[in-house]
């Protein structure tokens, strides 16, 4: 039982950092404002409640979506 959840954990986890990491880096692309506003400017632009709530809500749907592949396959 132990394993499985922190396997959850691991899994979530790595969703919600690619999520972040994505965000972050679209502030550095042409349109984005990081370029000329700095790290500092995009990290606090990317780090938000709502941007939270939306990664781990992908997070979990990733996760439930991902574990119920691995079983039917």
């Amino acid at each position: 039982m132990k394993k499985n959840v922190w396997r959850a954990v691991i899994e979530v986890g790595f969703i919600i950092f690619l999520f972040y990491s994505n965000l972050l880096m679209g502030e550095f692309e042409r349109s984005g404002m990081g370029q000329k506003r700095g790290l500092t400017w995009a990290v606090g632009d990317v780090f938000t409640a709502a941007n939270f709530g939306i990664a781990t809500t992908a997070a979990l749907i990733g996760y439930i979506l991902f574990e119920f592949l691995r079983k039917r396959f």
